[in-house]
Formats: C-alpha cells, sequence, structure tokens
C-alpha cells in the first residue's frame, strides 16, 4: 500500500492505488531511496513539467510529502507495452531545447532530467552488485515510461552524468530508440569557457565521475589530469563521452541510434524535432515545426531567445577565449586521434 511520509516519518496511507499509479504518467516517479528500496513519487502536471527547466527540488520545489512506493509493489504495475526513448547528450547542446519540443500532447512527452536516474547512477557509484544496479534500473525506466493521458511515448533526457547506463538502457528496452546529441569540441570548449569558473569545476567534477563509472579509456594515468588546465579536463570529458557515443552507434546500428550535432539542431529546430518524432516512430505532428514555444524560448533562464542570440554569445566568447580554446583543441585531436574517437558522430538524424 503506498504511503506518503512527513519529515522522514509515516504520515498517512494514500487512497491512491497501484492502478491509478501506473495510468497517470503524472505521477512521477522522483527519488529512488536505497535504503528503503522505494520510490518517492511526487504529482507534476503537464503544465508544471514545462515550467522546470529539470524535474528536480530546485525547479519543482521541494514535496514535503512525497507518496512511498516500494520497488517490489512498483514491479506489480509493469506493462511490456509503455513506449520509452531517450535523448543522451553531450551537455551544451541545445538538448533541453530539444527536450521541451517533445511536449507535443496526443503523442509524447519530454522528461528532463529526472533525479530518479541521477540516484541510480548514485546507487552504482557507491559499489553496489551490477545484478542490483540492473533491475533497480530496469524498474526505474519502466516507472518514467508510463505516459501521460492517450500519449504514445515518453521521450527522457537524462542528465549526462547517466551516460555510463545508456547501453545496458537500451539493451534493457529493446524498443526503445535513442538521439544522441552533442556539441561539436570546439562548441563545447566555448561554452565552458564562456560560462566561468563554476562550469570549469562542474568539467572536473563530470570527469571525476567518469573515471568512476570506468568510461575514461584514453591513455592517461590518473595523475596526468592535475597537470591538465581546466579546459584540457573539459576536453577529456568529451572525449570519454565522444567515444562512449561512438561504440554505441557501433554496437546498436541506425535502426536504434540517430545523432544530432547541436549546430544542425540550431539552425532549423523545427525540422529537426519533425525528422526525430519520425525517427522514433511517433508519426507527424503539426506541432513539430518551428513554431513550437519551445524553440524561440531560453530553455534555462526563459525569456525570449533565438538562434542569433546563441550566435552573438559564441562569438563574444570566441574574442575573449579563441586562443586558448585554439591551442587545446590541437591537443585534443591528436588525443582522439591517438584513441581512434571520431569527433563526428555516425547515423546523423536525416532532414
Amino acid at each position: 500500500m503506498p504511503f506518503t511520509v512527513r519529515n522522514g516519518k509515516v504520515d498517512e496511507v494514500m487512497t491512491h492505488n497501484n492502478s491509478e499509479i501506473w495510468n497517470d504518467g503524472a505521477w512521477l516517479a522522483h527519488r529512488y531511496d536505497a535504503s528503503a528500496d522505494a520510490f518517492h513519487m511526487r504529482h507534476v502536471s503537464r503544465s508544471a513539467h514545462n515550467a522546470a527547466t529539470f524535474l528536480t527540488d530546485e525547479y519543482l520545489g521541494v514535496e514535503p510529502c512525497p507518496m512511498v512506493l516500494s520497488r517490489s509493489e512498483a514491479t506489480t504495475g509493469r506493462t511490456d507495452d509503455a513506449s520509452l526513448h531517450f535523448i543522451l547528450h553531450s551537455a551544451f547542446c541545445a538538448s533541453t531545447m530539444f527536450a521541451n519540443g517533445f511536449d507535443l500532447p496526443g503523442l509524447s512527452m519530454g522528461l528532463k532530467e529526472p533525479v530518479l536516474l541521477n540516484d541510480i547512477v548514485g546507487f552504482r557509484r557507491r559499489g553496489a552488485p551490477p545484478t542490483a544496479v540492473g533491475e533497480r534500473l530496469r524498474d526505474a525506466l519502466d516507472m518514467l515510461a508510463r505516459p501521460f493521458g492517450d500519449d504514445l511515448a515518453v521521450v527522457v533526457k537524462p542528465s549526462n552524468v547517466f551516460n555510463a547506463l545508456a547501453p545496458a538502457s537500451l539493451a534493457m528496452r529493446p524498443t526503445s530508440k535513442a538521439i544522441i546529441l552533442y556539441a561539436p569540441l570546439s562548441v563545447f570548449l566555448l561554452s565552458v569557457a564562456r560560462k566561468g569558473l563554476w562550469c570549469r569545476l562542474w568539467c572536473r567534477e563530470l570527469l571525476e565521475g567518469q573515471i568512476a563509472d570506468g568510461i575514461v579509456n584514453l591513455g592517461f594515468e590518473p595523475g596526468d589530469f592535475f597537470r591538465q588546465t581546466d579546459l584540457q579536463v573539459a576536453a577529456v570529458g568529451w572525449l570519454a563521452q565522444q567515444k562512449l557515443f561512438h561504440d554505441m552507434t557501433q554496437k546498436f546500428g541506425p535502426e536504434r541510434i540517430a545523432t544530432l550535432d547541436s549546430e544542425r539542431l540550431t539552425a532549423n529546430p523545427g525540422k529537426a524535432l519533425f525528422a526525430g518524432t519520425s525517427y522514433l516512430g511517433l508519426g507527424e505532428h503539426a506541432a513539430a515545426n518551428d513554431a513550437h514555444p519551445a524553440f524561440g524560448t531560453h530553455s534555462k533562464f526563459g525569456g525570449s531567445f533565438r538562434t542569433e542570440d546563441r550566435r552573438a554569445e559564441y562569438a563574444l566568447a570566441q574574442t575573449a577565449h579563441g586562443d586558448e580554446i585554439e591551442k587545446v583543441l590541437i591537443w585534443a585531436e591528436a588525443v582522439a586521434q591517438s584513441a581512434n574517437i571520431p569527433l563526428t558522430l555516425e547515423h546523423a538524424l536525416r532532414y
């Protein structure tokens, strides 16, 4: 029986049953509590999804009384026909804007960086056995796959800390597809440079996690990273992700993986979205075009924001940081060549 928790204590039994929860995708599986082996659920309407940059407490607000559903209870409601697809990304590639585009009532809903998947990553990084991680990952994906109303599918954009679990996720769900969205290396480094100190620190934290996940195989010794500049560390993280993405394109092929770079996306987001819905088998939708509200609004801060604004921001950053970026690019391209990592991914989304 689901129940709510207030201040860490059981508060009251909910009147909702498992069937109601499973038939209503608005009941978001928000967190996984490993100590209780349970999911924390909260009701998030479609409009609340749209208003939130990410599905975190920072944007949704803290839920003081989450409904708790044990994982064993959750598995009783599992259905095999729920359609789930992925937008995987390198960061700084307009992935939030793209995910917002999949808010197409009657067709799909885009979930932006649900914390639930970060919790599964944390469970793995704390040393949980692979079998246990796999079981919880499978159940978490099932929880996120529940559609809104008459929608055909859910399109989830995980945080890029989830990337190491992406191959296992696709293997678990043979009908799922992924669109891998990435910023070209030069654009990625420009983003890091223009965002300043906090972003340079974030890149070091990202690399720390990637090392823990075992996906940094570029020939470096652990001590080498201490002697690298911030942008070199950022480039290493990008290369580790790019290698993972390349390996996925080879493993799953064009039938299940399509790739898209940020410059093609932002040049014509409506066409990219239209092609994306078609690739994911969702059919055609009149709202999948340049008029979609996601494409004229800044995905992080709101307000009007167009492709021309993005280009202007990057031009200023190039003026300020171009020399540093040029030097790191030469170094990173040599690392990529040595590790056989292509800077452009195969299986580009066609449009």
